[in-house]
């Protein structure tokens, strides 16, 4: 049976709840930003007016203001947009339970077992979604309907503001054909240009390609993008509150100085690995590989990899493999803007596993002690907070911007962004 799927993005989300306060404003240029006086303020959202300066979302402040010198700046609400973003989706719910969050303004909807119950037709469905959302929120959304979620999400981003775009069975072959690659779903700057290089520009170009070339190209990848240019993409929408798997987990600081000393690296590395650790342990996860992505003063950015010896979630063993990916990766004092830290090939509690290697200093007894150490840490940061106990380096750090505050110290480092 062919489904009926919609999906909702929320047009302009953060700046449009922003001038729900600001009424006055809304023909003005204004985005939402970080901290202007740190390097880690960047472009978090913006409206209509602001997009016509070309104005792009993750471009710095200072690169935006020189786009366009009156742009008007205003602090993030992440409370009122998580409450705003609950909201519309309990308006969406009112249609059908299969109502998967994609971020925090756009989810996917399966109406294909309850649009009968709403006149048996998509896109009046989805105009009558829209009005509802306007009349309630204030705020408005854009909608594609189509019989897959990648082309659900396609038809959203065709048509903004406030507009529904219906790809149908039969003839979405006239409106997608001719798009970009970019226009995709996971599709990115690199896959665009491997893409291009063998004069692969559209999606229509991108249908005609075999199979097997693709996956030479991007491995398993490959095959997900012929699908998904054939229309062939058949995932189901989840049940809302129902979790998607955890396939990794982050953590990255911009830094308001650069850093050029391996010593602060290990500072904020080990900071970094704690709160990844942290969050493993957290869902019962164990990582099997990490990555650090690096990125220099000219936003130059570079990724790593390693698989490590044995499953692990702790901050340690996190810690020592991205210092051994950073020593072979990068040169002092060439200066580090940002890392980020990540673990990767996750795998459950009950699928924890050790290889000691016959070399190594390691041992079940030092393991042992090393989850118990941490696992009471997480027990005491669970009861008295999360700054009630925490490794010296944290400590430090901390010391250092309390310095920096009362005019005793060097610029001090930003709170992590992620």
């Amino acid at each position: 049976m062919t489904r009926t799927i919609l999906h909702c993005d929320m047009n302009s989300f953060y700046a449009s709840v922003e001038l729900l306060q600001y009424p006055e404003l809304c023909r003005k240029p204004v985005a939402v930003c970080g901290d202007p006086t740190s390097r880690h303020g960047i472009i978090l959202a913006k409206n209509e007016a602001a997009k016509r300066y070309g104005i792009v979302t993750a471009e710095t402040i200072w690169q935006a203001r020189r786009k366009c010198p009156g742009l008007i700046l205003l602090p993030p609400h992440r409370e009122r947009y998580s409450a705003y973003s609950k909201q519309i989706n309990a308006i969406y719910c009112r249609y059908t339970d299969l109502v998967e969050p994609f971020s925090i303004d756009e989810s996917w909807l399966d109406i294909t077992g309850s649009m009968h119950l709403f006149g048996g037709d998509g896109k009046v469905i989805a105009d009558e979604i829209r009005a509802v959302v306007r009349n309630e929120t204030g705020l408005t959304c854009s909608v594609g309907v189509s019989f897959n979620k990648i082309f659900a999400k396609l038809g959203s981003d065709y048509k903004k503001p406030d507009a529904t775009t219906v790809l149908a069975p039969d003839s979405w072959q006239e409106t997608v054909f001719p798009l970009p690659v970019s226009s995709l779903l996971f599709v990115g700057k690199t896959v665009s240009k491997t893409l291009h290089q063998y004069g692969i520009d559209t999606i229509g170009q991108l249908a005609q390609c075999s199979p097997a070339m693709l996956q030479n190209l991007f491995g398993k990848m490959g095959q997900q993008l012929y699908e998904y240019a054939n229309g062939l993409e058949h995932a189901p929408v989840r049940p809302y509150g129902e979790r998607a798997p955890v396939k990794s987990v982050g953590n990255g600081t911009t830094f308001s100085r650069d850093l050029t000393r391996w010593e602060d690296v290990l500072r904020h590395i080990s900071i970094l690995a704690d709160t990844v650790a942290v969050r493993l342990r957290q869902h019962g996860l164990y990582c099997t590989g990490v990555q650090v992505a690096i990125r220099d003063p000219s936003f130059r950015t570079i990724t790593r990899q390693k698989q490590l010896p044995h499953s692990t979630h702790l901050t340690r063993d996190i810690t020592a493999a991205c210092m051994e990916l950073l020593h072979h990766s990068w040169q002092m004092p060439h200066p580090i803007r940002m890392l980020t830290v990540t673990a990767l090939n996750l795998v459950p509690a009950a699928q924890w596993s050790q290889q000691l290697d016959l070399f190594s200093t390691a041992s079940p007894e030092r393991e042992h002690k090393a989850e118990q150490l941490e696992g009471a840490m997480d027990r005491i940061r669970s009861k008295f907070g999360t700054g009630a106990i925490a490794y010296g380096a944290a400590f430090a750090e901390q010391r250092r911007k309390t310095a920096h505050k009362k005019g005793n110290d060097g610029p001090a480092f930003p709170e992590s962004e992620t």
